[in-house]
This record gives C-alpha cells, sequence and structure tokens, in this order.
C-alpha cells in the first residue's frame, strides 16, 4: 500500500497534511490526447482535446506530454486525477455531504466553478438533473469535487480557470478542511 503525504493549504499561514493511501498509480505521458466516444486517443483530430485522463480500475493516470514542460499546470491536473480516485472511493455519505454545499450554491444562485471541467458541465444541466441525480448531475458533482480539491491542494486561491465567488471558495475550503481531510483520502 503507498501512502503519499501532501501538504494542503487551507488558508494564509495554516497547513494541514493530506494523507493518499491505496495501492500505487501508474502515470503516463501521451502526446496530443484526445477523448471521442468513451475512448482515449493519442494524436489524430477525432474528437476533443483533453490535458488527462483517468483508468480507476487500471490504476492509470495518462497526461497529456506538454504537461510536462508546466510544472504548475501539470500539478494542478495530475491533482484533479488524483481526486477522482478519491471520490470513487470515498462512499456515499462524504459524496453526499459535498452535493450538499454544491446544491446549497445552485439554489442561492451562485454561479461559477472551481475549474473548467466543472463548469462546462454545470452550464449543461437541465433543470431535473439536480432534482432526478442524473448521471449528467453526478458527474457534474464529482468533477466539481476534483476541481475544488485540485486548487486547495495546490495552493491555489486563483486560477484563470476559477470563476467562483470568494464566499463559495470559502465554503468549500472549510467543506475540504472539515470533512475530507481530517481523515486519510483512500485513493
Amino acid at each position: 500500500m503507498a501512502v503519499w503525504l501532501l501538504l494542503f493549504s487551507v488558508g494564509q499561514t495554516e497547513r494541514v497534511h493530506v494523507e493518499f493511501t491505496g495501492q500505487p498509480i501508474r502515470i503516463e505521458y501521451r502526446p496530443g490526447l484526445r477523448a471521442w466516444r468513451g475512448k482515449l486517443l493519442s494524436g489524430g483530430n477525432a474528437g476533443s482535446e483533453v490535458h488527462a485522463a483517468s483508468f480507476l480500475r487500471e490504476r492509470l493516470i495518462v497526461l497529456d506530454s506538454t504537461l510536462s514542460r508546466n510544472g504548475k499546470e501539470r500539478d494542478r491536473i495530475l491533482a484533479h486525477e488524483l481526486f477522482h480516485f478519491a471520490w470513487w472511493r470515498a462512499g456515499n455519505p462524504l459524496r453526499v455531504s459535498y452535493e450538499h454545499v454544491v446544491r446549497s450554491e445552485l439554489l442561492a444562485k451562485i454561479a461559477g466553478e472551481a475549474g473548467w471541467s466543472a463548469e462546462w458541465r454545470k452550464d449543461a444541466l437541465e433543470p431535473d438533473d439536480r432534482r432526478y441525480r442524473t448521471r449528467r448531475w453526478r458527474e457534474y458533482i464529482c468533477e466539481s469535487f476534483c476541481d475544488t480539491g485540485a486548487l486547495l491542494l495546490c495552493e491555489l486561491d486563483t486560477h484563470h480557470e476559477m470563476t467562483l465567488p470568494r464566499r463559495a471558495w470559502k465554503t468549500r475550503r472549510d467543506w475540504f478542511e472539515g470533512i475530507a481531510i481530517p481523515s486519510s483520502l483512500k485513493i
């Protein structure tokens, strides 16, 4: 079992250790990543460009090779992918708790998100998605969790993809500090 201790910023001066526990995850770089019809492609023009992909059962993260030249962005995207593993292993109580945080934002009509992968999914939600907890809704909540966790883990209170207002950001940061961080995150 691998145990990774990472520093997690929860405020201006306070730092908390995050412990990720679980079997090792293989990380690979591939050029020109694209998602097309549920598959990850390397090179070509089919599909949409992506920075990375996680294969949970295979315990594999694939990063676009351009990220090897951009350490801060690589770290943020790698952290996002690690949070996919944490979300998968978290269990329903933690997932539902985070969902309530985001649901409260939507009910308060708070716009914005912690990253593009969550934002475009949020924008694509239909009125019944939240009520019926559709796949589109659940995927949005997962991406929101991963984008938020990645920014916190990388100590980024600002990023060009982060459009969430400060008060909502503080609520999410407090949730991560109070709920997700005190225990180790299984990946």
